[in-house]
């Protein structure tokens, strides 16, 4: 079985509430271990074998690779995690930028403000990002043209009258 279909397999499996609380605050924690090392050495290339950055993480090979299913939008290439396997080598670039925008849609408070940012992205650099990721979130409605008011194809017609019975 593949390390990530192992994963998938622990994360949906049945766990009763304070079984699947108690796995995500301690996967959560060593998450944010992984992320604080990463940010703090500035590791912009993951490098290695699974094996090899699980152990220097202190994860085991499935756990790290949990790690990478979450952080995978956020590479310049995104790896094919089913064909991991301990001895695969892997070389994934990280797009810090990318990486701050997902954990701001994550919702992940607890990684987004991670000391470590503060040299990897400027502030104003960090505003720039958290600006484009609430208007990525804004609902633009659109004007909605009413039955009264003249046709938009125009007609001169009246709306009700022209085009909305087509």
């Amino acid at each position: 079985m593949s390390l990530f279909k192992s994963w998938q397999d622990i994360v949906n499996k049945q766990m009763s509430q304070k079984e699947y609380e108690t796995f995500w605050k301690d996967y959560l924690l060593k998450e944010q271990n992984v992320y604080d090392t990463i940010l703090s050495e500035k590791t912009k290339v993951i490098e290695g074998t699974v094996e090899e950055l699980a152990k220097t993480h202190k994860l085991d090979t499935v756990t790290f690779v949990g790690f990478l299913d979450g952080i995978n939008t956020s590479l310049t290439e995104e790896i094919d995690l089913d064909s991991l396997e301990e001895s695969t080598k892997i070389n994934a670039e990280i797009d810090w930028e990318k990486l701050f925008f997902n954990m701001l849609d994550a919702k992940a408070e607890w990684l987004y403000t991670l000391e470590g940012w503060n040299d990897i992205l400027t502030v104003e650099k960090r505003k720039e990002i958290r600006k484009d990721y609430n208007v990525s979130k804004q609902v633009i409605k659109e004007e909605k043209i009413g039955r009264n008011d003249p046709c938009p194809c125009g007609s001169g017609k009246k709306y009700k009258k022209c085009c909305l019975n087509k």
